[in-house]
């Protein structure tokens, strides 16, 4: 299968790393908590997870997109996992967080190796950020459900993705 096309306000730009469909197994990533620990796909065993990469908490787009799915998150149950993951810095996504009030996501900042980004391969190397996606992997640690957005300015389809969630618990 093709990489997706992307574009940055209509401009086109190259994701960098493997590949990631449906029905592969969830590739482990190493990055950082708000805490400055390390955390990985592992932290979320036997929950569906849904994986949210964003170019930045400090955007318009990022922040509707991620206090939607803090949102979200309060009514799927502690049987779901809602990962944001951006190259924000712990410290910018800590305060994020704490500004918006979510404090039902996971903030994960990817800046330090981007292993999520190489290893889902939403990685804009030049740039050193992370296109916008959405991963829902089952509590096995499958891949589930994959949206990779077209435009990176542009919101995600959240009710594809809430029904593939809700498919699962």
């Amino acid at each position: 299968m093709a990489k997706p096309a992307v574009t940055m306000k209509g401009n086109p730009v190259e994701l960098a790393g493997g590949e990631v469909n449906v029905g592969d197994p969830a590739p482990e990533f190493q990055a950082v908590g708000t805490d400055l620990q390390p955390v990985g796909l592992s932290a979320c065993a036997g929950k569906v997870v849904v994986i949210c990469a964003v170019p930045s908490l400090d955007t318009p787009v990022c922040d509707t997109e991620i206090r939607r799915f803090n949102e979200e998150a309060k009514a799927l149950g502690d049987g779901v996992a809602v990962v944001a993951i951006s190259t924000d810095l712990p410290f910018a996504q800590a305060r994020w967080c704490g500004a918006a009030g979510a404090d039902a996501i996971v903030p994960v900042s990817d800046h330090r190796d981007v292993s999520f980004g190489r290893a889902y391969g939403v990685l804009l190397e030049d740039l050193r950020l992370l296109a916008r996606a959405v991963f829902v992997i089952d509590a096995e640690g499958v891949v589930r459900h994959t949206q990779v957005v077209p435009e990176i300015t542009a919101e995600p389809d959240y009710d594809a993705v809430l029904e593939a969630v809700k498919s699962l618990v």
